[in-house]
């Protein structure tokens, strides 16, 4: 990649589009009767910092990840891969309806997609 390229994560409009991403997303997810059960018992202020934290490492910005590794925090919570897909159609309308580019929104899927076999336990 060329240095002068902006990384994903810039092109999408860095932190302040990550912290706005994370708190709307999840305003969908919270209020989807399927995925909703998975996050009954979450801490969601930490859950919230941990996506945005886990966001902006996986677009190319500046911000490492310090939660758990991805299969180790879904283990054995029964996420299947109709769940991960329903999560990121969430995702998707999320982030055109905050402005994301289809180009880009696009990008942010391939990135996140190559995350599903942690999530849903088939990586192990």
């Amino acid at each position: 990649m060329n240095p002068n390229t902006p990384s994903l994560f810039e092109r999408i409009g860095g932190a302040p589009v990550i912290d706005e991403l994370i708190e709307a997303f999840y305003v969908r997810v919270l209020a989807d009767p399927l995925l909703a059960p998975f996050f009954h018992d979450s801490p969601l202020d930490r859950l919230r910092a941990m996506q945005k934290e886990f966001f902006n490492m996986a677009l190319g910005g500046p911000m490492s990840y310090s939660g758990k590794s991805l299969a180790h925090a879904h283990h054995g919570r029964g996420i299947r891969p109709e769940h991960f897909a329903h999560f990121v159609r969430h995702l998707l309308e999320t982030l055109k309806d905050i402005g994301v580019s289809d180009e880009d929104a696009d990008h942010v899927i391939e990135h996140i997609n190559t995350f599903a076999n942690e999530i849903t336990g088939t990586s192990y």
